[in-house]
């Protein structure tokens, strides 16, 4: 009986090693893609920044 007892701790501490293992993994596949799509947000609002920065230039250079 006692070792039947052990085996279901055993069991019952196993799962809760692997769901721990899960979501740990499941955080970090979060965290790279929010890393990513912020890297992306940079990136476009660089290339509209420069853009208006170009357009800015055209503009102050045709008043000239």
């Amino acid at each position: 009986m006692r070792t039947n007892q052990n085996r279901s701790t055993e069991m019952h501490t196993m799962h809760e090693a692997l769901a721990r293992a899960q979501m740990t993994a499941r955080l970090g596949e979060a965290q790279q893609l929010r890393r990513g799509h912020q890297l992306t947000m940079a990136r476009r609002l660089g290339k509209k920044a420069e853009q208006a920065s170009q357009q800015a230039t055209l503009a102050l250079a045709r008043v000239i």
